[in-house]
């Protein structure tokens, strides 16, 4: 018994070994930075120097009252999130619907909607730039060509569209995550029920609503949710396109981050957006998630 025992616990020990690297690197790598943020964010502090002042919730009161230009990039990425949520994910559904139906050439169109988001940021970026740019852009020289040449202008630098141009670059570079899970969900439903509702004499858009819609409700939060953190922290399409400008309209909660650390050196300032930054993403992503579970239960 003594014997069996003695085995067993080595066995587990000898288990906890293998986990070990992984933990320490968890702790080292996520936990220990994580802490340090609530930590510096009560601080004055230029993540250079060994002295550090203690604000307690100056920073906190800062932000939250008096930074106006964080408030202006928090506006800016929820109207590029609600975008995103709708017409991004409106397409990948619609997409995915349509390959999932098994139309013609469906696998060249898997691969062709996957593209856009395995290509780096940066790339993107210099690719939209030259397409947005006002004197010899690609969408002006169309739009010359249709004959709405009065629409010609350099969409990143004017202030009424310089947004929603920034937007529709990242949709077109992220509906494709959402197309994959979405199809992967769409494959998941039994074709059966499918089959069953069509014999009962039920119309297409009857079975999208009454089966479709409510199997894929998980698949639906997981990709809302995943396209609110994406959204929101939003950063090298900005750098790239249009670093903020112009003045503040495409500025982005996660370029103000980082400009308070480079070059103002406001560490302890910067890790107290962070802070507030990941409450604002960890409340938005409860709401959703008690939204679709009460549209699921109805």
């Amino acid at each position: 018994m003594r014997q069996t025992e003695s085995r067993f616990s080595w066995v587990t020990g000898t288990n906890y070994l293998f986990v070990l690297p992984a933990l320490v690197m968890f702790v080292v790598f996520n936990l220990y930075p994580y802490i340090q943020v609530f930590y510096l964010s009560a601080f004055k502090y230029n993540g250079l120097s060994i002295h550090k002042l203690f604000v307690g919730w100056a920073n906190y009161k800062d932000i939250l009252f008096d930074n106006r230009s964080w408030w202006i990039s928090m506006r800016n990425a929820a109207y590029v999130t609600g975008l995103a949520l709708t017409l991004q994910n409106g397409l990948a559904l619609l997409l995915a619907w349509l390959i999932d139906r098994d139309i013609r050439g469906g696998q060249i169109y898997r691969s062709i909607f996957f593209l856009p988001p395995i290509l780096s940021g940066i790339v993107v970026g210099l690719i939209w730039n030259w397409i947005y740019q006002g004197d010899y852009g690609l969408l002006n020289a169309w739009l010359a060509r249709l004959g709405f040449a009065q629409w010609q202008h350099a969409w990143l630098a004017d202030p009424h569209t310089a947004l929603t141009a920034l937007a529709v670059v990242h949709m077109w570079k992220g509906f494709g995550w959402g197309f994959i899970i979405l199809l992967a969900g769409l494959q998941g439903i039994p074709r059966d029920l499918y089959e069953a509702a069509r014999v009962d004499g039920a119309a297409e858009w009857r079975i999208f609503w009454k089966i479709t819609v409510p199997l894929m409700v998980p698949v639906f939060i997981l990709v809302s949710v995943l396209t609110v953190l994406g959204t929101m922290q939003l950063y090298d399409l900005v750098i790239v396109t249009t670093r903020g400008g112009p003045g503040l309209h495409t500025e982005m909660p996660m370029k103000r981050i980082l400009d308070e650390i480079t070059p103002g050196s406001r560490v302890g300032y910067a890790s107290a957006m962070g802070v507030v930054f990941g409450a604002v993403l960890l409340l938005v992503s409860v709401i959703q998630i008690q939204l679709s579970k009460r549209f699921k239960a109805e």
